[in-house]
């Protein structure tokens, strides 16, 4: 299972918009230079937050632990015999 192209493609999109397109908008002011800066900090960091995020489902490093009386009741249950290993 890979990541799917949709999720990346929006959330790179949305946030090239942040960090493109809104430092574009800036009022020209003091600190217009000071605020395009930010837009852009703000954009790539929440991306590759975001992307980092998104990476780390794809191969969990850290799986669901069960119970080994949790397992035998879910056997039983689904008339699965446990097989000693």
């Amino acid at each position: 299972m890979g990541a799917a192209f949709f999720p990346i493609l929006f959330f790179t999109a949305l946030w090239g918009a942040v960090g493109i397109g809104m430092p574009i908008m800036t009022p020209s002011g003091p600190h217009q230079n000071l605020i395009r800066c930010i837009l852009m900090l703000t954009a790539a960091c929440c991306w590759l937050f975001w992307l980092c995020c998104y990476m780390a489902q794809m191969n969990p490093l850290i799986g669901p632990k069960i119970k080994l009386n949790a397992l035998a009741m879910i056997a039983k249950s689904w008339d699965n015999p446990l097989l000693e290993g």
